[in-house]
């Protein structure tokens, strides 16, 4: 397939070609979709939502679990069911996972093939006039800076906006596909960074969430003096009308600079989502996690000291193979001592291409629902809990939408507190003042007081 630069395209008017992107998975796949999106804006396409009336639909694909992979194979077909004169790129995750099953699902020419290295090329390979479905899949593990996309002017319909700095990951996890997919940590420059941020201000974005594969590792590959929290403050800095908010962090980089900034910057939003996975440190050893449960019970306890009306999440597998009925109490009893606003539950499954799913000792289909369920009822009671303590409160929310046609306004506080109020539909995209009065199925109710 012959590639051609992106100023080749812009030359030659495309007209009415009308393009979808189609998303699966992570904060990272959307931020890209996005950046896709203004691509083909940028050569003249015109853009629908709709894949089945599309001349050419892209497919961003997602393998993080066997069912996410299922998803994307199906989807694939759907659209080519769907829309079978359409022209079809996939790329993403599943596509480095297995880019051969992909392709036998549209034989023929209608199909290009792109790995997660090359996903700038989509414009490029989508609208060469060369249409031999070629597949472009250099190995992503040799990956050594990170894809080069357009810059994006917008989220469609967000007043929050995604700003990927980072990608890859280094950490190997037993149950874990995505170094496989994503290659080695690779971070964005920082002119780069500052030059997507500023766009988003310019265009009255109110909040960027800073997000990545594993965005504590942000900078140690480029010879800038930049890591995560020197990178932070630079954009709390630069972008005081922006809400700054994290998408993640490991328990051990939870550093003393990274406390500092959550206490001293207003615009640094009061909220860490860290992935524990599992509080047994047992269990924690054979995920290949490097920490323990203590290393993450002493960071929550950190953030809370150092900002007590911080929102703390975290991620937590049930059913791990290996993890008994004692490792699983452990874990439980450890969530339920500390401090935390949430938890986002998922059962473990065996994702092929990992070293966990050969693992013996794994964990029954009844005793993992049931596992699940339990970490799901404390997940409640920590959001109400959550809610409770900050009852009375006054909070600025960041409005994005009605909950429905004619219901209430919905936003979130700075803490991550999803709320609900009263108002006109122009509010929508304003940062207002609301006094929190009841706690209600995980979110709060208030009354707007600007």
């Amino acid at each position: 397939m012959r590639l051609y630069s992106l100023n080749f395209f812009l030359s030659y008017p495309l007209g009415k070609t009308t393009v979808a992107v189609v998303t699966l998975g992570c904060k990272v796949n959307q931020f890209e979709s996005a950046a896709l999106l203004a691509g083909f804006r940028e050569l003249g396409c015109e853009i629908t939502a709709t894949a089945g009336e599309a001349d050419l639909v892209v497919i961003n694909t997602c393998a993080v679990t066997a069912r996410a992979s299922q998803q994307s194979r199906q989807l694939v077909r759907k659209i080519a069911r769907e829309n079978p004169a359409a022209r079809i790129v996939v790329t993403g995750c599943q596509v480095e996972a297995d880019a051969a099953e992909l392709r036998s699902l549209i034989p023929g020419s209608r199909l290009t093939v792109l790995g997660n290295a090359v996903k700038h090329l989509a414009m490029q390979a989508a609208l060469s006039d060369e249409q031999d479905g070629q597949t472009l899949l250099p190995e992503i593990g040799k990956a050594e800076s990170i894809c080069p996309l357009p810059l994006v002017r917008r989220f469609s319909g967000r007043t929050r906006s995604y700003l990927r700095i980072q990608d890859g990951c280094n950490n190997f996890c037993a149950y874990c596909i995505v170094p496989y997919t994503r290659g080695r940590s690779r971070s964005l420059p920082l002119a780069d960074v500052l030059r997507q941020a500023a766009i988003f201000a310019e265009e009255g974005c109110k909040e960027i969430i800073v997000t990545g594969i594993n965005v504590g590792k942000y900078g140690l590959d480029l010879a800038e003096d930049m890591d995560i929290c020197s990178l932070l403050e630079r954009l709390c800095r630069d972008f005081p009308q922006l809400r700054i908010r994290l998408s993640s962090v490991e328990p051990t980089e939870v550093s003393d600079r990274l406390l500092a900034l959550l206490a001293a910057q207003a615009n640094f939003m009061p909220h860490l989502h860290i992935p524990l996975q599992s509080g047994d440190s047992g269990v924690l050893a054979r995920m290949n996690r490097r920490y323990t449960a203590e290393t993450f019970a002493d960071a929550v306890v950190k953030i809370h000291a150092a900002a007590p009306h911080a929102a703390i999440g975290c991620d937590i597998l049930a059913g791990f193979p290996g993890e008994d009925e004692q490792a699983a109490a452990r874990s439980l009893a450890l969530l339920e001592s500390l401090p935390l606003a949430y938890l986002h539950v998922f059962p473990y499954s065996a994702r092929p291409g990992t070293v966990a799913a050969a693992f013996p000792e794994q964990v029954p289909a009844a005793v993992k629902e049931a596992r699940t369920a339990q970490l799901q009822a404390l997940d409640q009671r920590k959001r109400a809990d959550f809610i409770r303590r900050q009852l009375g409160t006054e909070q600025r929310v960041l409005l994005e939408r009605k909950k429905k046609r004619s219901g209430p306004l919905k936003g979130f506080s700075e803490n991550y507190i999803s709320v609900q109020c009263e108002g006109p539909a122009s509010l929508s995209g304003q940062i207002v003042k609301v006094r929190l009065i009841e706690s209600r199925d995980g979110a709060a109710l208030g009354d707007l007081l600007s």
